[in-house]
């Protein structure tokens, strides 16, 4: 796992690049959201869909509910960067347009796009 900083808007980014899978369970996301904050000093973050479990984009599972959870408790920010047109699921679909009206957790299709939604 490789993190960059990038600072936009005044505001410090930590971007995730890892060609392994980060967070498969709570354990694993809260280790991430641990290393990202003590490496770069930053609460937000962008992350590859890649670097996620498939299980995370299955509601059903709870797993997405539980992570997302401790990502606003902890009050990191994040941005899942994809294709998510790959999904079938209307409760996903729905899921992922409502956290993209929020403020702390975003799908967008590329890193552009979350860097900006996150620095605003």
């Amino acid at each position: 796992m490789n993190i960059r900083t990038e600072i936009h808007n005044g505001v410090e980014l930590a971007l995730i690049d890892s060609d392994e899978m980060l967070i498969v369970d709570v354990p694993s996301a809260l280790d991430l959201m641990a290393t990202v904050w003590h490496q770069s000093g930053s609460n937000r973050m962008v992350l590859d869909k890649s670097a996620i479990h498939e299980d995370f984009f299955e509601l059903r599972s709870g797993l997405a509910g539980e992570i997302i959870q401790k990502f606003i408790n902890y009050r990191m920010k994040v941005a899942i960067v994809g294709d998510f047109s790959v999904y079938s699921s209307k409760s996903l679909k729905d899921f992922i347009y409502e956290c993209n009206k929020g403020n702390d957790l975003f799908f967008l299709p590329t890193e552009r796009q979350a860097i900006e939604k996150l620095s605003q």
